[in-house]
């Protein structure tokens, strides 16, 4: 099959995160097994590869620019939506996912070329579909979790089948010298406050903050005068490398204040058997489970401080977490081949949905 994703936010080197890191581990899930996958993407037009994509761009007078860098298609566009025509007739998907950002116009603009669409619902935030999902009479879904499942079923009536989000062990298992408690993306939404409240009252206790959405130099500059007067934390940068961070992480901290669907770096972080402190908060518990402890997010700051000095400093305690975290990462649920095998049957179910309806109508 030729399948397409698309998706309104922007796509490696533009912009990363875990939407794009899963959607790369399925491309090359797809071309390992004989498929051809390919990405309909927003070009953000920032930074030396931004600059010269909105050249060829200008030059071609396309409504997309296409590119091979990640190993397979890339078409980015300002509005990817009005770019689907161009997409379809460049790489003539037999069915596309569309994901996060925009889903419904792009949703809409692939149906009105015939291709069968999926929908993969990552997220709760209804805002950025860009649309009702109603409108995508024909479409199927996919859900990262449970919960993300059953609020889309609440909000729009649509069932979908779930599929955690897909973790490839072997990028992110690492022995760990056990130097922090690791706190990945920090903003307000991901409990970066909460972070900063913690980390005070732990003065005896390193704290690492990495980032992950890009962070302006504003906001950059605000998360370092925050911190100043935190001997014990420090700032590091993105990184392609997880190994790097998880290599030195002992605890993960996830107090995030966002309704997660799930939380892939819990997942990531498992594969090394690092437990996880959390929020209850969305899909997050479901990506923690039984490897880490899961807190209100709104519950008394001695009770975070309590859980993160206990897995700190107790190391029975650590290492029954350690090991539960390690098992966890092993669940049915979260292996490859049922996972991937799952996402090519309800990609299969679209494909042949949309020949019917091909046939149908003729």
């Amino acid at each position: 099959m030729n399948v397409l994703f698309g998706s309104g936010k922007g796509y490696p080197p533009e912009f990363s995160g875990g939407v794009q890191s899963s959607t790369h581990h399925l491309a090359l899930q797809l071309m390992a097994s004989g498929h051809q996958p390919s990405v309909l993407a927003a070009l953000f037009g920032t930074g030396t590869f931004g600059l010269k994509a909105r050249i060829k761009l200008k030059l071609s007078r396309r409504p997309g620019v296409i590119d091979r860098l990640p190993g397979y298609p890339v078409i980015r566009a300002w509005f990817p939506w009005e770019a689907a025509r161009f997409a379809v007739q460049k790489l003539k998907p037999d069915v596309a996912v569309v994901q996060c950002h925009q889903s419904v116009p792009i949703g809409k603009a692939l149906q009105a070329q015939g291709v069968p669409i999926v929908v993969y619902l990552r997220n709760v935030e209804f805002h950025e579909l860009g649309g009702d999902l109603r409108e995508l009479t024909s479409a199927h879904y996919i859900a990262n979790s449970d919960f993300t499942a059953r609020t889309y079923k609440e909000k729009f009536g649509v069932d979908a089948t779930v599929i955690p989000p897909t973790i490839n062990s072997g990028q992110y298992r690492t022995p760990t010298t056990g130097e922090y408690v690791t706190l990945i993306n920090p903003y307000p939404e991901k409990g970066f406050d909460r972070a900063v409240q913690i980390a005070r009252e732990c003065p005896d206790i390193p704290f690492l903050f990495v980032e992950s959405w890009t962070l302006g130099d504003a906001y950059r500059a605000q998360i370092e005068q925050v911190i100043a007067s935190l001997p014990n934390v420090c700032l590091e940068g993105r990184t392609p490398d997880m190994k790097t961070i998880y290599g030195r992480t002992k605890i993960l901290l996830a107090p995030s204040k966002w309704e997660e669907a799930w939380g892939r770096v819990a997942s990531e972080a498992h594969c090394s058997g690092i437990p996880v402190i959390g929020s209850r908060r969305g899909g997050l518990p479901e990506a923690i489970g039984a490897g880490g402890l899961v807190l209100d997010y709104d519950a008394p700051l001695d009770h975070w401080v309590a859980a993160v000095r206990s897995l700190w400093f107790d190391p029975n305690a650590y290492m029954a977490l350690s090991v539960a975290a390690l098992e966890y990462s092993k669940r049915p649920q979260m292996q490859l081949d049922t996972q991937f095998a799952t996402f090519l049957a309800t990609l299969e179910r679209a494909r042949q949905a949309g020949v019917m309806r091909h046939d149908s109508a003729i």
